[in-house]
């Protein structure tokens, strides 16, 4: 029989950024002790100093997991931070519980993966909880954030980039595409955003439009869209002009450094919903 779940528990899962670094700050203002899982490789060294509890794990070990937070009687947890995908094919080392859930897992892509994960926690007695606990104000505002606004053919390729980033959300493709008069030039995939501008903006040449949008049914317990600092200056080193993210549905991370940056380069950050008749709001 399991111990006794504490309720001021709560356990992260924990993978690189300072997501994971800023969650601890509000859970323990809310007085939760923090039990870390760290992934070695990903998760910064600064976390696991920051929890009250910790364990280092390599990706896969699954039975690890589960074995510390029944120890540290955590009954909730939430995942954060981001895991290098392309690891998956070669530095994955299952123990026995994480080799038989893999197993079953049909389609290796995220969102099947993760919510594996998290039904197989749940049977333990471990509830997952939305990633956004405690730090909703870190979801990313409606309406233009700089100085510059998107101009008429800008909203074009927004709209168009909308349209194509919801279908390769749908089919859990990835989460951004990059576009230039209305083609697509580049469409996430398992290598990310960041690595996904550099390859729209070397064929654009420059003014390349990047969309970022949730996936259709985007469970919040994990893997919101996330943009900051890094996806400008991403933007930026191939001149690109405009990224568009989907309001209220993804994370924005240093919010006033990534806006004094985009405006000293002229980049246009806008954060866009659709309305109830399908078309887009951009201000």
């Amino acid at each position: 029989m399991s111990k006794v779940k504490n309720k001021n528990n709560i356990g992260i899962i924990a993978g690189g950024g300072q997501f994971p670094l800023l969650f601890i700050e509000a859970a323990h203002k809310a007085g939760r002790r923090v039990v870390v899982i760290a992934h070695k490789g990903e998760t910064d060294e600064d976390v696991a100093q920051a929890a009250d509890a910790v364990c280092w794990v390599k990706l896969g070990q699954l039975g690890k997991l589960i074995s510390f937070f029944k120890k540290e009687k955590v009954g909730e947890t939430v995942f954060l931070g981001t895991i290098t995908k392309t690891k998956i094919f070669r530095d994955i080392l299952p123990d026995l519980k994480g080799i038989s859930l893999w197993n079953k897992i049909d389609r290796k892509q995220d969102d099947a993966i993760l919510r594996a994960i998290a039904q197989t926690l749940e049977v333990e007695g471990i509830k997952v909880l939305e990633s956004t606990l405690y730090l909703r104000h870190l979801l990313f505002p409606a309406g233009v954030l700089t100085k510059k606004k998107p101009n008429k053919k800008q909203r074009r390729d927004i709209e168009f980039g909308w349209q194509n980033a919801r279908a390769i959300g749908k089919l859990d493709i990835g989460q951004c595409v990059v576009v230039r008069d209305c083609s697509v030039l580049a469409v996430e995939a398992i290598d990310g955003t960041d690595a996904t501008i550099l390859r729209g903006g070397a064929l654009a040449k420059e003014k390349s439009v990047v969309v970022k949008v949730k996936k259709p049914g985007q469970d919040f317990r994990f893997d919101l869209p996330a943009t900051g600092l890094t996806t400008i200056r991403s933007l930026q080193s191939v001149k690109g002009a405009v990224l568009a993210v989907e309001a209220g549905q993804s994370l924005l991370f240093d919010r006033e450094l990534m806006i004094e940056e985009a405006n000293k380069a002229g980049i246009v950050v806008v954060g866009i919903s659709e309305s109830e008749d399908g078309s887009l709001l951009m201000e």
